[in-house]
């Protein structure tokens, strides 16, 4: 099985989100830091639509599980969010 490599952009775009570099680091910002006993999807700044797509990533689609990981480790920890 192959699996594919996502962006942290394409998953901006994927959540409906602007996705360029500033409005990615902005989001990071504005969100951060979300508590440690809040799991990502959980997190009351998504859309219920959002919640599942990142929900669905996390348990179910290997393709965006790294990426999905790479925002909650941003959403922890500002200052390492990729573009």
């Amino acid at each position: 099985m192959e699996h594919s490599y996502h962006r942290f952009s394409e998953l901006f775009a994927q959540l409906g989100l602007p996705s360029d570099a500033d409005a990615i680091r902005d989001f990071v910002m504005q969100h951060s830091p979300l508590p440690q006993d809040v799991r990502l999807e959980d997190a009351p700044f998504w859309t219920p639509a959002q919640a599942t797509l990142l929900r669905e990533a996390l348990v179910e689609d290997a393709d965006w599980a790294e990426v999905a990981d790479q925002l909650n480790a941003a959403l922890r920890s500002p200052s390492t969010a990729p573009a």
